[in-house]
Order: structure tokens, then sequence, then C-alpha cells
């Protein structure tokens, strides 16, 4: 069934695709080139970029500002409740943009992992709009380690609310095509910076009490994050306010879906047994490449696996997921069994997004 979001969305742009060479590192270089200026002067003046960051694709625009913050809503048809995360070009930027102070434990993480995917929850200040965070006083706010996104938020002089930049609940966009294929005639403008490395959102940290949580597992993983503060942190993807309103992107919503359905098999016995029941029908398999060699000989002549990547480096795995979702997101499919993976490092994360994939509630 094909996804429809273009109730919410209203204004028509001719989408310009500026590329920037992904092995240019240095900002201030970058911070010259024609298409940041551009990228800068449009977010200046309220408009939506979409950009590379380390970890997905982003849709930038002024967190400050209402109206340029509507427009992010508007081009991925997303829920009004679903509060954006703020993107920052430094650490010293965070103290214009929080009204907090941080607890030891935080600074201690955000000199580990900044700039990274790492997502803190922590108070606003009045430069950020209440658009940006749904109502809450509170905010997710993030500084990127992608020379790309920090470049433009650098030369834009502002605090950037920057969600995926791709339809909402769909596959996030790890390459400038996934995004233009969502977002074609919905923006002004995509910087092409090459495939992100990651390929993962980050991680979501709500560090203002004692018991830091982790709200969406990302790039940086529970056992990292754990190291760090030499105690374990608990998980937990619902957390709301007192209101019911979530806390952070990710929580309340089915996300990363194909339109194409998604079907989860979490153990050997699963995957066989889903295998064998949608064997009739028009089906595409993705599969670890240890689980590609030992059951190839059980699988219906005709179904086509595709290699998702090795267990041992469930890194490879995060950075190929979103990517091989839409490349078989065909309407000539009927399903796409899917392989879990184990739960720990980042492959929580991939499972995370899994399990939200296949889920269509």
């Amino acid at each position: 069934m094909k996804r429809d979001n273009n109730s919410l969305y209203r204004k028509v742009y001719k989408t310009e695709i500026g590329v920037v060479d992904p092995g240019i590192k240095d900002i201030p270089l970058l911070r010259k080139l024609p298409v940041i200026n551009k990228a800068a002067e449009l977010l200046r003046a309220g408009e939506v970029v979409a950009f590379p960051t380390e970890t997905v694709y982003g849709l930038g625009a002024d967190a400050g500002n209402p109206e340029a913050i509507e427009k992010i809503f508007q081009a991925k048809g997303r829920p009004q409740d679903n509060p954006l995360i703020v993107h920052i070009a430094s650490k010293e930027q965070l103290r214009a943009v929080s009204d907090s102070s941080l607890k030891e434990d935080t600074l201690n993480l955000l000199e580990a992992f900044w700039p990274g995917p790492l997502t803190i929850i922590t108070g606003k200040s009045s430069l950020i709009s209440e658009k940006t965070t749904s109502g809450l006083d509170s905010m997710a706010v993030r500084f990127p380690s992608h020379p790309v996104a920090r470049a433009l938020i650098e030369e834009a002089d502002l605090p950037l609310a920057a969600p995926s930049a791709n339809i909402s609940g769909a596959p996030s966009p790890t390459t400038a095509e996934h995004v233009y294929n969502d977002l074609q005639g919905r923006i002004p403008l995509l910087i092409d910076g090459g495939p992100t490395w990651i390929g993962i959102e980050s991680t979501v940290l709500d560090t203002r009490s004692e018991a830091p949580v982790i709200l969406r597992p990302g790039g940086i993983s529970q056992e990292e994050i754990e190291k760090i503060l030499g105690k374990e942190i608990r998980i937990s993807p619902s957390e709301s306010d007192n209101k019911g309103q979530p806390l952070s992107p990710g929580m309340k919503y089915s996300h990363y879906s194909p339109a194409t359905p998604l079907i989860l098999a979490k153990t050997r016995e699963e995957l066989l047994e889903k295998i064998k029941e949608y064997s009739s029908c028009n089906t595409k398999v993705i599969l670890s490449e240890e689980s590609r060699e030992q059951i190839k000989g059980l699988l219906p002549a005709g179904m086509e696996v595709i290699s998702m990547g090795p267990l041992a480096k469930p890194e490879i795995i995060a950075g190929r997921i979103f990517a091989l979702l839409r490349k078989l997101d065909r309407p000539e499919l009927d399903y796409i069994i899917v392989e879990g993976i184990p739960e720990k490092g980042i492959g929580l994360a991939v499972m995370n997004r899994l399990y939200r994939a296949s889920s269509k509630e």
C-alpha cells in the first residue's frame, strides 16, 4: 500500500541539489563553499534545508523560528506532538539554548561523545521555540560530528531543529538519493555530502535525574555509556511527561517502515517458520551472512536473499539496514522478512528500528 503524506503539505519548491565532496573535512573551508552559504541564507530566511550528519540525513530549520519549524512538519507530514532534536555546533552553544545546569555524569558523557551521535534531554531556553519541543519545557539536543553539519550550523549561526529528512514513518535516509525520493518538491535545497557513516539515528539519553535513562538506542551503545558512568543505566523507550507527551522523537509512533509489510524473525526457528509461511508470496529475505550460508539449502526455489552483513560486525548492519529496507520497498513485493540480530552494542539500536518498522500500530 502506497504511503500518502500529501494531506499536510502545501508549498511546492523546485528542489536544488548541491554536492559537497565527502573528502572535505575542514570546517572553515566548507563554510566558504557556495552551497553552504546558500543553505545558511535559506535557514536564516526561515526555510528548510536537508543535509548529511554522521547518523542519517537531517531536515533542518531555525530552532527558534516557529514558522520555519512548521515547514519541517509540513514537508515530512510529521505529527505535531513529536518533538524535534536541536543541533548545535559547539559545547559552548549549549549554554545559549539550555536553561539548565548539567550534572557531572552528563558533562563526562559530553566529554566522551560530543561531537557525535549522543542526544541529551535538558531544559530549553527561550531561544528555542515551543514548536520545536512540541510544547515541552525540555528539549533534545546534540552536537553532530559530521563536518558538513557543523559547517552549516556555524555559517547559519543558528541552532537547527533537524529530524530525519524523510517522509514521516518511512525508513530514515542515509543517502541524498533517499532524501530526494521522499522530499522532492517539498524543500528548496538538499546538500549531498555522500552516504552517512553510522546509518542509525543518535542515542537519546535523559540525564536530568541521578539515574540517566536511554529513551532511544542509537549510535552510542548502552555499554559505552555505562563504561563512562561506571554504573548500569536503564532503557525506557516510552517515557513521557505528566501529560503523556513523549520526551523524544522515536517514542510514540511506528517508524522506519517500508510500505511493504515487514516481518521480523527474532530467532532461527521463527525465521525458518516465516520463510515457509510466506514462500508462496512474492517475498524477499534479509539475512546475516552467517545465516545465508547456513540455511541456503532450506530456502524455497526463487526466494531472493539479501545480505545485511556479518553478525560479528553489527556496525555494518546498522549502516546498511535503512538502505536495504528502501531498496526492497517495491510495489510488486508482498512481504519482506528480516532476521533479528543480537541486542547488544549497536545491535540494540538496529533491533529497536526493526521492531518499530514491523509494527503497524
